[in-house]
């Protein structure tokens, strides 16, 4: 089993906003050997409060209120929240046990280092989605990196300091595409309610990627990063030397580079049809 904290900033249901921090959750939660000990709240997709509101809809309509939810920072350097503390306390219990997912701003884990300077060496390892190696052009316009370039600071620190660090980046993300009409036949042959819920909550998430980006589909961003905490073996580990910088993360730019000032793994999708198959099955093992 894997203890688990989810940092994520949860827009799933929301119009006009990412469904892939929800989709990553439902994924957790039907990942037999996922213990999800909590799941703190972040911006990014949207505002803290928005997020929070929408977890806990979220975790109310799945039934799994007993997991402990926790808000987090509003903005850029607000290191003082519980779900900060949340982190540390955890950590500390499980001391070399905990995984941490990361899918939103890093002010979070960020607090949670500045809190606790132990707080690294404590935790197993931190797989987080973001950052870029090149620019995501798409046929519309080049889409902007998000999640590390919220907070550059606290996404230093991460990187710097964290241990066993895994970045999903948009670029390897890119690899994989779900299809409307591919997406829509699965999850409509499927008799679990899960499936249903799923569909209701993000089929016009394909009008909003294809009007704003020229994406014929969605890119699973957040999934990716779950996928790989649960089933390494999915993908290929690319580690190598980086030299962060925090100009650099003002666009989420991930900078390789030997000498560097870290190590980090950026994984990669193996086979597509493996991946694809993982997510659906663990999708429909959560029961509503």
């Amino acid at each position: 089993m894997k203890r688990i904290i989810y940092d994520c900033d949860n827009t799933f249901g929301i119009k006009d906003c990412d469904v892939d921090d929800g989709l990553a959750l439902i994924y957790l939660l039907g990942s037999k050997e996922a213990e999800l000990l909590g799941v703190s709240t972040t911006y990014g997709n949207n505002r803290t409060d928005v997020v929070f509101e929408n977890t806990k809809r979220m975790l109310r309509d799945l039934g799994r209120t007993d997991i402990p939810l926790k808000n987090g920072g509003l903005s850029k350097g607000d290191y003082n929240s519980e779900a900060a503390d949340f982190l540390v306390e955890t950590a500390q219990h499980f001391k070399g046990e905990l995984s941490i997912l990361a899918t939103g701003s890093m002010t979070n884990l960020g607090a949670a280092y500045k809190k606790d300077r132990n707080f690294f060496k404590n935790i197993k390892e931190i797989v987080m989605m973001g950052g870029i190696t090149s620019p995501l052009v798409f046929e519309k316009k080049i889409m902007d990196e998000l999640n590390l370039s919220c907070d550059p600071e606290a996404s230093e620190d991460i990187l710097i300091n964290g241990k066993n660090v895994s970045v999903i980046t948009g670029n390897n993300c890119t690899k994989v595409l779900f299809e409307k009409s591919e997406y829509r036949k699965i999850l409509m042959n499927s008799d679990k309610k899960i499936a249903s819920y799923i569909l209701s909550e993000t089929d016009s998430y394909f009008s909003y990627n294809d009007d704003c980006y020229g994406i014929k589909g969605f890119y699973n961003w957040d999934v990716t990063a779950a996928v790989y905490l649960m089933h390494p073996e999915l993908f290929y580990d690319r580690i190598g030397s980086f030299n962060i910088k925090t100009d650099d993360l003002n666009t989420g730019f991930l900078r390789c580079e030997n000498p560097g000032n870290c190590m980090l793994n950026l994984p990669e999708v193996k086979e597509t049809a493996s991946f694809k198959d993982s997510i659906y099955k663990t999708w429909f093992r959560v029961e509503m």
